[in-house]
């Protein structure tokens, strides 16, 4: 398990970490979702031991991380901007990541890999395109035999069936091997299909941690069309609505609760019609975040 612990961080006089404590349990793919600066990729570094928090502690399989050669070597890092040698081969970067994972890599499971995915492992890697680097990253860390895979915006610049692919090599795993993957996105839908548990930062700091199932349990969208314009008063006073949306007479509301609760305070008021719907997590998302004031509805232009 990854243990996140009052992690505070800061570059200079922007805070990018603030206070963030959550869990990350073992066999789960693990979504770490966040507003643009919420300080996703800041906590996946100090999760890898590269940066060290200002206060606070990480714990991997409860020890810490920074410092640690035998916990880091439990790590794979996948950045957003990969790093390979100038000039250098996928075979190259396998013998490089052999040398720092000796116990766990695995030559041949990388060489089945990219040869199932058509890429050439001789081949310069300057050469390639942004997708195929993404590609190549994935196999090594995959092949790595880490048994916590760190992901950020993983799924960026893959095509629809090699996206599908990594999914289910990541769940194989996971249910073969015990792996973790965390993985940092802004592509919402994407992490929905794989994930099951997730944590959703904002500011640095954290709104959310929580089984995705259960998450989708206490929040819903309502659609209702009321006969008497009082009865949307009288539900925002007995519930706990986050949102409304009015399209003529329809109203969409997203209320936080339980749907027992919700259905017998909505029928109550004896409505036209009226239908509960569970939130996408992309729509979670925007609920949780529009609360705390993002919300840039407002911009036309």
């Amino acid at each position: 398990m990854i243990e996140i612990k009052g992690v505070s961080k800061k570059y200079d006089d922007v805070t990018a970490l603030s206070e963030v404590t959550f869990n990350m349990p073992d066999g789960q793919v693990f979504g770490l979702v966040g507003t643009n600066g919420a300080g996703k990729s800041t906590l996946l570094r100090c999760i890898c031991g590269v940066c060290r928090p200002d206060s606070g502690e990480i714990l991997i399989d409860s020890e810490p991380v920074y410092e640690n050669p035998s916990v880091k070597s439990k790590v794979f890092y996948i950045p957003d901007d990969q790093y390979f040698f100038p000039g250098g081969t996928p075979e190259e970067m396998a013998g490089f990541y052999r040398t720092m994972y000796p116990g766990t890599f695995s030559t041949e499971r990388f060489i089945k890999l990219m040869d199932k995915l058509s890429l050439d492992r001789k081949r310069k890697i300057n050469t390639f395109s942004k997708g195929m680097k993404k590609q190549l990253s994935i196999m090594l860390g995959i092949a790595s035999g880490c048994k916590y895979i760190l992901c950020d915006e993983t799924f960026d610049g893959l095509d629809p069936v090699v996206r599908q692919a990594v999914k289910r090599l990541f769940i194989n795993d996971m249910e073969e091997a015990g792996v973790t993957p965390v993985i940092a996105s802004h592509n919402l839908r994407e992490l929905e299909d794989i994930c099951e548990y997730v944590g959703l930062l904002h500011k640095g700091g954290v709104i959310l941690s929580k089984d995705l199932g259960d998450m989708k349990l206490g929040i819903f969208k309502v659609q209702v069309v009321f006969k008497d314009p009082l009865s949307l008063e009288t539900v925002k006073n007995n519930l706990k609505v986050i949102s409304e949306e009015h399209r003529g007479s329809l109203v969409t509301l997203t209320i936080r609760g339980n749907r027992p609760e919700v259905e017998t305070v909505i029928t109550s008021q004896v409505p036209v019609f009226y239908e509960v719907l569970p939130l996408t997590l992309e729509e979670i998302f925007i609920s949780e975040t529009e609360v705390l004031g993002y919300d840039f509805s407002g911009i036309t232009q």
